[in-house]
């Protein structure tokens, strides 16, 4: 297939890629220890332009296409770091896309503009204690009350959840509708009755901040209502696109990574008199796995183009078709990374097990992709769904 990327996205890709191997990898060992990244990082991506490369100019972005989203999350992996490429893929794919498709004037001023320019720091607050895949079972809820709504409840698994300076929060404003019955809302963490529960400690991204919420009779102005009442749902599994077609092009530029770190290692490495890259059946392993990460990245990108033609050329809402091929992309793409750092760790052998060498932190970061997102088992259920099945 012929590359989507042009010299622009290139020069582009050029300062990403700069930005993450001169100014994030050197401190990978230091904020993996201290679980924890200074927040300057995203006020530094903002200088760059790195948020908002697809974002409209009018909201504070270089009105670029969508794969200038794709060519970030490709080059952010080389911070040696999914805790921080994570986090900053939260600010631009998953927590602000919405509010550039539904947001007023004076949303977009408050809130995307300066989070575009690293200024603000975003989260998204859908997952909660009893509700992750199973987004219609979420039962954090808001009552309207005069010109305010009072919201009440938690969320978990928040990523920059201690960090952020407001919360694109999904909540109930109408129980009895289940699915149906959901809004979001744009919610500054000033607010009283807004509180970090606790930070949770994770198996991997260690770098990466992940909270427990909560809300306890928290008002909020309607004006920060994002779209209409009770439409929450249908934003969110449009929003839903973005972060998962996202997480695949950048889990695969990491994978592809690995296999290169571990080609390398292997011709220095030494077994029974040659480089264990020269053992024919690690030979043929690469091979296979190769194979398979080029036939992930195809079904991606074909994502991707999709993804690109529906909201960036047609301007029109994500179609079932595209919805389809992103959700495939994820599942295959979550098989192939598991199996990707699951052979490159065995490749290492006991150094594999050391923290001293990435394949370790790889290995234990990649698990998250098959749950994040939507679990790869509920991708399954949806698309058997769109299938007729």
């Amino acid at each position: 297939m012929p590359s989507p990327f042009r010299e622009e996205h290139e020069h582009f890709r050029r300062t990403v890629r700069q930005f993450a191997e001169k100014e994030l990898a050197p401190y990978a060992e230091e904020w993996e220890r201290a679980e924890d990244f200074p927040n300057d990082v995203f006020k530094r991506a903002g200088e760059l332009g790195i948020f908002g490369a697809h974002y409209p100019e009018e909201a504070g972005g270089l009105g670029g296409d969508y794969w200038f989203a794709v060519a970030k999350s490709e080059e952010l992996v080389r911070s040696r770091m999914s805790g921080v490429t994570m986090a900053l893929l939260v600010q631009a794919d998953m927590a602000t896309p919405v509010i550039a498709d539904l947001g007023t004037k004076e949303q977009i001023d408050e809130f995307l503009h300066p989070a575009i320019q690293g200024q603000k720091i975003a989260a998204l607050g859908v997952s909660e204690p009893n509700a992750g895949s199973d987004v219609a079972g979420i039962q954090t809820w808001a009552k309207k009350d005069g010109d305010d709504y009072i919201i009440n409840g938690a969320k978990t698994f928040i990523t920059n959840g201690t960090r952020a300076d407001f919360i694109t929060l999904l909540v109930k404003t109408a129980p009895d509708q289940g699915a149906h019955g959901c809004s979001f809302f744009l919610v500054p963490t000033k607010t009283k009755g807004f509180s970090v529960a606790k930070k949770l400690k994770k198996i991997g991204n260690h770098s990466s901040d992940t909270a427990e919420l909560a809300f306890e009779d928290m008002r909020v102005p309607k004006r920060y209502l994002l779209g209409e009442e009770n439409s929450g749902f249908m934003y969110l599994m449009q929003n839903f696109q973005s972060e998962r077609i996202i997480a695949c092009t950048s889990g695969l530029a990491g994978a592809q990574l690995t296999i290169d770190q571990s080609i390398e290692y292997g011709r220095e490495r030494k077994a029974f008199g040659k480089p264990i890259i020269k053992r024919e059946y690690w030979q043929h392993k690469f091979v296979d796995l190769t194979a398979k990460l080029e036939a992930a990245r195809a079904l991606s990108y074909k994502g991707a183009g999709e993804y690109n033609e529906d909201k960036y050329v047609k301007k029109d809402q994500v179609s079932f078709e595209t919805v389809k091929t992103i959700s495939m992309a994820k599942i295959f793409a979550g098989d192939v990374l598991s199996e990707i750092a699951d052979e490159c760790l065995q490749f290492h052998g006991g150094a594999g097990y050391i923290e001293e060498y990435d394949i370790a932190r790889v290995w234990r970061d990649q698990r998250l992709f098959r749950i994040g997102g939507g679990t790869t088992e509920t991708l399954r259920y949806y698309v058997a769904k769109l299938m007729g099945l």
